[in-house]
């Protein structure tokens, strides 16, 4: 199947003990509300986020919030970085993907979804410029020309969009400016072959109408060796993914504003690729001669993807009262195509050994597969009202709707047979959804320093599914209709102690709607389908401006239990998926943020979190990896949980959720002085994350090593110019983070070392 190529203009405790180190009685004291006071020199900026659908001091907003924005982006994506950037930068905030720039996967707090249906759903929300992207294929869109990131944490859904039991991730674009023109151009080279550009220009067209166009390439080459071409063979992980972005905001009187934005990508590239063999027997360690450059393999790798979307925002200032519209629309063409199998040769090829250079592994099975979505589209809608009054009650009241269809192949090769050709077999699944919410919130000041907030949210949810498998007989369809209703709510509130330092609490349940999916697997195989979940949490904190506000902390506990959550299990055999319920899930953990001007010269910030997650079901279990004996005797994983009922299986009860870390944290430190003219910096960041298991189950090869990761970016600044150079991952760690439980131990890597320089220009 092909995609049509399309062209653009260019291609609890650790928080709590640091909070107490800044006690409350050295933030100032004054008369008016921190963010009221005239700023000084050296003290932090205000940080607006507009979480609670009102543009407000983060501070006083009684939930756990993180922003990423300005240069901090421009450092964590400076050497062509997709979305998985975002990973350990934000307290309890985990991304990964199995799919490389597309589908990423995102886990707040512990809770996720490893599941690499293109029909998984996820807990985690994704909302860009105020549209709800609900596809895997969707949340990758490139970040360019991004005003401000806010990862909003615990469940969402009674101000905005759809239900999302574990957090929101929030972008939002720089938006047109009537009566101004101005942009940036950067243009950047690094090794592998790497050319990237980002720029944006903001166009006055009139007095009251403003236009701005951005613009995104990303562009490298293949740097993984193939030894092995043929059968369309070649080598890997090369891309060019280029975005677009036109917005134009209308406003022809002062009460009335529309803004229309257009978003296109097009991304041609590699699957990730699945490496067999790699992991030591009994150790989670890469085998002795690994080579990050080099995988043999006698499969096709290669990924298509094309988006595009568009989206009119209306609003209307009344009195007392302003009226939103927000419309959108999504459509996504996807074609992935790998060797999942890890390598080449078929099941009696020699075993491993003793160099990774001996790529004639042991491969139990062929496994060559392509996921293919041919159709899909998605439309929302969204009618909101909110007062506008300087009493004590405000109140925010709304509509949404949302329809998606989708239709999903996946597709059987023969990487053994001359030429690969596709074989007659193949699974398609269909899915069209229905879903519609009628949601409000009020916000009540008690007195000066005590503000409560309250909402409460209708959900109903429609899906009809159907799927089936073609071979030489055809199975199916097999359909599944769901209706699924639900009432989620949430309360909070927030305390000033001083003008500088505020308590907040909240109490929140979340939602997510029953999952179906049917990558079925011959002809006896049957869809899955997991009941809807519902998780309870809560969080308190504290959010305070220290040192005359030349510092900022905010500090959280939190608590959640989901019952019925939904999870993945794999077959432990073949590249297949089950959904499943667990009875409950637990979590808990505290979260850090910290930020400070350290002096005139010197920026700091500092993240951290823990997080403590368990599975209770005491009689759930799954397969485990190979779900059989070694027939060769090598290579099979080491299982370290508790045994099942059945051989080769293990119960799930007391383990962590997977691709759940129990600890992060992030660090950053810029540094500047005056020369000449200009101005040099240097700005370093890193993070960290502890082990985690890569599956339900646990096994010593599958347990993820713990990892830092750190980037370098220094430059020199004057006028309207900045050049500068930049690494990633600068220590060059490379090692398992992820892998496919098959009977050989195949891994995924994480990226290795990359360099490059930036210029960057202004006007």
């Amino acid at each position: 199947m092909t995609i049509k190529s399309k062209q653009f203009a260019t291609r609890s405790l650790i928080a709590l003990a640091v909070a107490s180190a800044f006690p409350l009685h050295v933030a100032m004291a004054q008369d008016k509300p921190a963010e009221e006071a005239k700023p000084q020199a050296g003290q932090l900026e205000t940080v607006i986020v507009t979480a609670q659908r009102r543009s407000e001091n983060i501070k006083d907003v009684p939930m756990a919030i993180t922003t990423l924005k300005g240069e901090k982006l421009d450092v964590l994506t400076a050497g062509g970085q997709d979305i998985r950037f975002l990973s350990g930068r934000s307290p309890s905030l985990n991304v990964e993907s199995d799919y490389g720039r597309s589908f990423p996967r995102f886990y707040i707090r512990g809770q996720g979804n490893t599941d690499f249906d293109l029909n998984a759903s996820q807990p985690v929300g994704l909302v860009v410029d105020d549209i709800v992207q609900e596809s895997p294929m969707l949340k990758g869109f490139p970040v360019f020309d991004v005003d401000q990131v806010e990862v909003l944490r615990g469940p969402q859904g009674t101000l905005f969009g759809r239900n999302s039991p574990a957090g929101v991730i929030k972008f939002d674009s720089a938006k047109p400016q009537i009566g101004k023109t101005d942009g940036y151009a950067t243009v950047g080279i690094g090794n592998y072959r790497s050319k990237n550009f980002e720029g944006a220009v903001n166009l006055p067209i009139s007095d009251t109408v403003a236009a701005r166009v951005s613009a995104q390439s990303q562009n490298r080459g293949d740097r993984v060796h193939n030894n092995r071409p043929g059968n369309g063979t070649k080598d890997f992980e090369g891309y060019h993914d280029d975005a677009l972005r036109l917005q134009v905001l209308v406003k022809p009187t002062s009460n009335f504003s529309a803004l229309f934005n257009v978003h296109a990508r097009d991304m041609d590239g590699s699957a990730t690729l699945f490496r067999a063999n790699i992991l030591k027997k009994g150790t989670n360690e890469l085998v002795d001669g690994f080579k990050y450059g080099r995988y043999d393999s006698d499969g096709v790798n290669e990924q298509r993807l094309s988006t595009e979307g568009a989206s009119m925002r209306l609003r209307l200032d009344l009195s007392g009262v302003t009226l939103h519209s927000i419309t959108g629309y999504e459509s996504a063409d996807f074609y992935s195509r790998a060797d999942v199998d890890g390598g080449y040769g078929a099941v009696y090829a020699p075993p491993m050994g003793p160099s990774y250079t001996n790529q004639a592994a042991f491969i139990p099975f062929v496994v060559e597969t392509a996921d293919v979505l041919p159709n899909h589209r998605q439309f929302t809608q969204e009618f909101r009202a909110e007062s506008v009054n300087s009493g004590p009650l405000q109140w925010i009241a709304g509509l949404f709707y949302f329809n998606e269809d989708i239709q999903i192949d996946s597709i059987s090769f023969d990487s053994l047979a001359p030429g690969n050709p596709q074989n007659p077999f193949y699974a398609t699944q269909t899915q069209h959804t229905k879903s519609w919410a009628a949601f409000g919130s009020m916000n009540y000041t008690v007195t000066d320093k005590f503000k409560l907030r309250a909402g409460l949210r209708y959900t109903n949810d429609k899906k009809d599914f159907a799927a089936k498998r073609v071979e030489l007989t055809t199975a199916g369809p097999f359909g599944i209709s769901n209706e699924s209703k639900n009432v989620s709510w949430d309360m909070s509130g927030t305390y000033a102690l001083t003008p500088d330092s505020n308590l907040f609490a909240r109490v929140a349940t979340g939602y997510r709607a029953p999952s179906m999916q049917g990558r079925l697997n011959g002809l006896a195989d049957r869809p899955s389908f997991a009941e809807a979940e519902k998780a309870l949490s809560y969080e308190a904190g504290i959010k305070q401006d220290l040192f005359n506000r030349r510092a900022r902390l905010s500090a959280s506990v939190f608590q959640y239990r989901v019952k019925d959550k939904q999870l993945t299990a794999g077959s432990g055999q073949i590249n297949m998926n089950q959904l499943i319920n667990a009875d409950r899930v637990t979590g808990r953990g505290v979260e850090l943020d910290f930020q400070a001007n350290l002096s005139d010269a010197l920026r700091m910030t500092l993240g951290g979190s823990y997080n403590d997650t368990e599975i209770k079901d005491s009689k759930l279990f799954v397969q485990t990896c190979g779900n059989e004996p070694n027939t060769k005797g090598v290579n099979g994983c080491t299982p370290t949980g508790v045994a099942g009922p059945f051989a080769y299986t293990q119960k799930l009860n007391g383990n962590p959720l997977p691709r759940a870390p129990k600890w992060q944290g992030n660090f950053t430190l810029r540094y500047s002085v005056p020369v000449a003219d200009g101005e040099f910096f240097a700005y370093t960041d890193w993070a960290y994350r502890s082990t985690y298991n890569m599956f339900l189950y646990e096994a010593k090869e599958y347990k993820a090593k713990s990892l830092v990761e750190g980037g370098l970016r220094f430059g020199y600044k004057w006028d309207k110019y900045e050049v500068a150079a930049f690494a990633r991952n600068i220590t060059d760690k490379v090692q398992s983070v992820g892998a496919i439980d098959f009977d050989n131990l195949t891994g995924m890597v994480n990226e290795p070392r990359s360099l490059g320089v930036q210029l960057k220009a202004t006007f």
